[in-house]
């Protein structure tokens, strides 16, 4: 949201879609799971800077820029396709040369550390994304005040560079200000309100305040229309549940998405086994162990007969190895050895 939703709102615009970035790496099935129940951070993305331009809704995101000296950018001749370091290098000078004739507190300059920050988070350099959307931030506030839209896309950048580095609580921090603010100004139901909300979640229950982020994962559920992010967070309640020691809560989260899963998906479909999975391990540590037996071995048949996709394959051993242990934990150990 930010920025431009907000100019979007004013004028009685509505926007039709948000578009996600990818990934940055191909997760295994658990760890896609885990991404789905959480939405990790996707690869920062640059907005349109022309005039006008509506960004399409990525986690970090550049704000539009007025054109510099040509001293600020790298020209590359020929067919050469300029490098991820040349245009961070061009960036650098941009921010260089608006610091030298215009100082920290100009807007211009703000901007031009902002993106800079946001081409080092693509990059990979997170501890240097970090610091300088720290600057920003803080130039930011003493130039726009701490709710000025511009404030708010720099404070969620910084908050999801925060959760790359894996400082959930100094990104938790920032989450709440942004939740309290689009509370305010939005409403909880708002779809970017739910956002932070959830991400407040994320980032209190990585940080050890288990309570809390099943708190707001609670309230999440209760906000959120859209089918497939009630699943997300009922995922991510489960495992926050689960990490309390509420294995009961947590395994009615998991039965409640595996039910919606097959209705839509089908019982074959990966997103549907990995559920059915870590329902059975959710047994499993409840020390429900029949139960898990039962619940991973109709999971383990149905991914035999899906085992076409390399992934389900992938999942179809784990089922295996977990099956044998719930096997064992209920004292079959003969069917047990029989897997392994």
């Amino acid at each position: 949201m930010s920025f431009w939703r907000a100019l979007l709102r004013e004028t009685g615009l509505t926007r039709s879609a948000k578009v996600k970035a990818t990934e940055a790496a191909i997760p295994t099935p658990q760890e896609r799971e885990e991404l789905l129940a959480e939405r990790t951070a996707p690869l920062p993305q640059q907005v349109p800077t022309a005039a006008g331009g509506v960004p399409t809704g990525a986690s970090h995101r550049a704000l539009p820029q007025r054109p510099v000296s040509s001293t600020a950018g790298t020209k590359v001749s020929g067919t050469k396709v300029p490098t991820a370091g040349m245009r961070a290098a061009a960036l650098e000078r941009t921010l260089q040369s608006l610091v030298e004739r215009l100082g920290t507190e100009h807007p211009d300059t703000i901007t031009a550390r902002n993106n800079l920050a946001t081409k080092y988070a693509q990059m990979g350099r997170r501890q240097a994304a970090v610091q300088q959307f720290e600057l920003a931030l803080g130039e930011a506030v003493a130039v726009y005040g701490e709710e000025h839209p511009r404030t708010e896309i720099i404070r969620e950048n910084l908050a999801w560079a925060l959760e790359d580095v894996g400082c959930p609580a100094d990104a938790a921090a920032q989450w709440e200000t942004l939740l309290s603010q689009r509370e305010n100004q939005f409403g909880p139901a708002d779809e970017d309100t739910v956002e932070a909300r959830m991400r407040l979640a994320v980032c209190y229950r990585r940080s050890g305040r288990v309570d809390a982020a099943v708190a707001h994962y609670a309230r999440a559920i209760e906000d959120v229309a859209s089918t497939e992010r009630r699943e997300e967070l009922r995922l991510g309640m489960s495992a926050a549940q689960s990490m309390a020691g509420r294995y009961e809560e947590a395994i009615s989260q998991l039965r409640m998405v595996l039910a919606g899963r097959r209705r839509r998906l089908g019982k074959g479909h990966l997103n549907t086994l990995a559920v059915h999975h870590r329902l059975g391990r959710a047994y499993t540590q409840a020390g429900r162990a029949d139960e898990a037996v039962e619940v991973l071995r109709e999971a383990y048949r149905v991914a035999l007969n899906s085992s076409g996709d390399p992934e389900v394959r992938r999942l179809t051993m784990r089922l295996r190895r977990d099956l044998a242990g719930a096997y064992n934990a209920a004292g079959r150990h003969r069917e047990a050895d029989a897997l392994l």
